[in-house]
């Protein structure tokens, strides 16, 4: 416990200063992995084979995951000292101005906390005394010593001596709580940051979570708010105020709609990397099953009998260990469109959204192509039936070859594409094998459902554009399959909010749009387009199940928007390379409407 003449002497600045200097350290280590991610390794990824570039891809990833962990673990201590210079600040103020009282009454604070005061007694001698911490302290200074004996300095020599003591059991509090979380941060000899060591940075926020609560208080990141209310609560944040909610709270900060793009990319990659690293040591900590079957002990019919030491190894692993596998795929696609940079002239891409266990355990995942808050065109792509973050690679890729066809066509115009995954999607476009007569496909609720959370992200894209460019910029948003079904729903919250969900809207293979007119989706019906491919019955089906009002879909004529022509095979061909499917959606991504080709 500190001493009152130890919190009476702490220079608070200076450990405000020594958090200025880590911070400055973390910033620095995470535009250095952003240098080595976007620039080192896309180079030597891209313009290099053989074995000798393997080795330093290698070398140059483990790289970053060190200026990751600098990022972090630096971060977390700039939290620890702002919040325990700031958190302190209070008790030693309460000292000092009950050291400045004791001073004024010409009373002596002993180096144990206690007050001595001259006795002034109807009935004592005049003499000295002491109060100490925790005495009782009476109605009022000066009051309850008895009848004609009631002494005006013991009342308030108790009342300083109670104040000292409150500060420095206060400070004494501050003070633990800090200390134990900054002993854990520390990592291993060596320059090789592994998988436990990520894990235990994790573990690191959590513990500094609890820890500097207090000053940084997670209660105070918008829950439920609009993405332009978001927006509101981050630009009223001082630059400190926003590291340390980044730091200390990066999943809840990397979700908010309405922030800026390279603000919830770091946030989500801190996220992405610690996830990975705990998933890696799960899956490592799973044995290898024993063998499922044993030959019959009896040698009586059946020959083998399933053994008992696989039934248990598949009640406590059966479903953890695939979960697990699918959450590392999810995770893999998304560093692999990292490592993708560079090639066929990608831009940097931004993590804006990254939850393994979100929406039933589809998860989400959300992946920009160049920075949509400064791009002059963006395109949103949402997925349909089936999709889940374990096989998210191809709906990624599809992303890319957007901003690919797209770029081609911008005339130098920025373009950012963005792959959106946040919702439960259906599972099956069959019926499953529980007795249902229709498909999860078949249902409305999934749009309904997930109709918000496309809003919003759509809302929270045009705000954060705004805020970093001064214009909203031009917006597309294409849906292939049920994602053209949530689309639709989406509409009918944009008109809740009031604002229309995009400036162009395309829909690729749609079953219906749950509206019978392309008027009805909050835009004008020559700014909606639709496509569908030789071999393609989902329209067909959606139709028959009425996911569109009164059976129509979106490519059948009384619909009233644009059908643009197709060269692709098939529901899931629309975004080959070179197709016309492809650079007709180009076309309406960068406005340039006289080029798309109709039916």
């Amino acid at each position: 416990m500190p001493t009152w003449q130890q919190l009476r002497d702490a220079k608070l600045d200076e450990y405000a200063d020594a958090a200025d200097g880590w911070g400055k350290v973390s910033s620095r280590a995470n535009a250095d992995k952003d240098r080595v991610d976007n620039g080192m390794f896309a180079k030597v990824h891209h313009t290099q084979k053989g074995e000798a570039a393997t080795k330093a891809g290698g070398d140059i990833q483990q790289l970053s995951r060190n200026y990751q962990y600098l990022h972090t673990e630096c971060g977390l201590i700039r939290t620890a000292l702002n919040g325990l210079a700031t958190e302190l600040a209070s008790p030693q103020k309460k000292l000092k101005q009950a050291l400045e009282d004791a001073e004024n009454l010409r009373f002596t604070v002993k180096p144990d906390g206690s007050v001595e005061y001259p006795t002034d007694s109807l009935v004592l001698s005049p003499g000295t005394n002491t109060a100490e911490h925790g005495a009782p302290v009476p109605l009022a200074p000066g009051k309850g010593e008895g009848v004609g004996s009631a002494d005006a300095n013991k009342g308030k020599a108790e009342d300083i001596a109670e104040r000292i003591g409150d500060a420095v059991r206060e400070a004494a509090e501050i003070d633990g709580r800090y200390a134990a979380a900054l002993r854990g941060l520390k990592a291993d000899p060596g320059l090789t940051v592994s998988d436990e060591t990520l894990a235990d940075a994790a573990e690191d926020t959590t513990a500094m979570q609890r820890a500097a609560g207090k000053y940084a208080d997670g209660d105070q990141i918008p829950h439920g708010k609009s993405p332009t209310e978001n927006a509101d609560w981050w630009k009223g944040l001082s630059q400190e105020q926003r590291d340390e909610y980044a730091t200390l709270y990066p999943a809840s900060v990397g979700a908010l709609d309405g922030l800026p793009a390279t603000v919830r990319d770091d946030a989500n990659r801190m996220v992405l990397a610690e996830t990975r690293a705990q998933t890696q040591l799960e899956l490592n900590a799973i044995p290898k099953p024993p063998q499922q079957y044993l030959p019959n002990p009896g040698g009586s019919y059946p020959a083998v009998v399933t053994n008992p030491a696989y039934r248990e190894w598949e009640e406590k692993y059966g479903d953890r260990k695939p979960e697990l596998e699918r959450i590392k795929r999810g995770i893999d696609a998304v560093e692999k469109r990292f490592d993708s940079t560079g090639k066929d002239g990608l831009p940097e891409a931004y993590l804006l959204g990254f939850d393994p266990r979100t929406n039933n355990g589809d998860g989400r995942i959300i992946v920009a192509n160049g920075n949509p808050d400064t791009a002059a065109h963006t395109a949103v792509y949402v997925p349909g039936t089936g999709t889940e973050i374990g096989d998210i690679g191809g709906d990624l890729e599809r992303a890319n070859g957007l901003w690919v066809a797209s770029h081609q066509q911008s005339k130098g115009a920025d373009v950012s594409a963005i792959m959106w995954f946040d919702y439960d999607a259906p599972r099956s476009a069959y019926p499953t094998d529980k007795g249902d007569a229709f498909p999860e496909a078949a249902r409305n609720q999934y749009a309904e459902q997930g109709a918000p959370t496309l809003h919003a992200f759509m809302e929270g894209t045009r705000a954060s554009h705004e805020g970093a460019s001064g214009s909203p910029g031009h917006t597309t948003i294409i849906g292939h399959s049920y994602g053209s079904t949530l689309i639709g729903e989406a509409t009918k919250a944009g008109r809740i909010f009031d604002g229309p969900i995009a400036d162009d809207i395309v829909v690729a293979g749609s079953p219906g749009m749950q509206v019978d007119r392309a008027a009805d989706l909050g835009i004008k019906g020559d700014h909606v387009w639709a496509m569908v491919a030789e071999e393609d019955n989902v329209p067909t089906g959606g139709s028959l199940v009425g996911l569109g009002d009164d059976w129509v879909v979106p490519t059948d004529p009384e619909f009233g928007g644009n059908v643009m022509k197709t060269d692709t095979i098939g529901h899931s061909g629309y975004w080959d390379d070179n197709s016309l499917s492809l650079n007709n959606q180009a076309k309406v991504i960068v406005g340039d409407y006289e080029g798309v080709i109709l039916e």
